[in-house]
């Protein structure tokens, strides 16, 4: 009875991780682009950084949807200042690294990408929020037990890692059949997109400073 019910609580944090996960934005735009550019591995670390961020986002939400409003209403405004400017410097990276060499890709750039797109993901307070509606929407109220936490969080982790893998690996695919002038125009336009992304957020950092 008990593995059942770590069973059903892990199914329903990857159901979780998927929902979170599978709506387009700036780290989706960022993975696209990697992927497309270095291959399958930069893609999945961009994957693996955000799955992180969303597993402690939910491990958050997990220890009660009131802290979940706590950190929202004290921490949204460095929180958003802090990935506005990340998603800014990343994608003017991503518009001025050449592409010659962007296929050479050692573990430091993959552990670095790692780490960033963490920063990144954890760096939404709107997720925050998010994970808390969804948590109460899939009865994942109060009162788990350290056990039944650890079975929701891994399970948001590896839901949210099977969409990043899926997605790095049809890009990866399909590299091959994009020419190369294609190629740079998506890459350009990713990366004024994500700018774009970051001066939204960096937006709405500035109105909450002025609120």
């Amino acid at each position: 009875m008990i593995i059942e019910t770590l069973f059903l609580l892990f199914a329903k944090g990857a159901l979780l991780g998927l929902i979170i996960t599978v709506p387009p934005g700036p780290i989706a735009t960022l993975c696209i682009n990697r992927s497309l550019h270095r291959g399958f591995g930069s893609g999945a670390a961009i994957g693996i950084g955000a799955a992180l961020g969303d597993a402690c986002y939910g491990l958050v939400a997990a220890a009660g949807v009131a802290m979940v409003s706590d950190i929202v209403d004290d921490y949204s405004l460095p929180i958003a200042a802090a990935g506005g400017a990340l998603l800014i410097f990343l994608g003017i990276r991503d518009l001025m690294t050449p592409p010659a060499g962007a296929l050479q890709v050692g573990t430091r750039d993959l552990l670095r990408t790692i780490a960033s797109t963490f920063l990144l993901a954890i760096s939404n307070p709107g997720a925050l929020l998010s994970f808390g509606a969804l948590f109460a929407g899939l009865g994942l109220v109060d009162g788990n037990t350290v056990t039944e936490v650890a079975s929701i969080v891994i399970g948001v982790f590896f839901g949210a890692m099977a969409w990043w893998m899926a997605l790095s690996a049809a890009v990866n695919l399909a590299r091959d059949r994009i020419s190369s002038d294609l190629t740079l125009l998506i890459r350009r336009i990713s990366g004024v997109l994500v700018i774009a992304f970051g001066a939204v957020v960096l937006g709405f950092a500035a109105r909450l400073l002025l609120a």
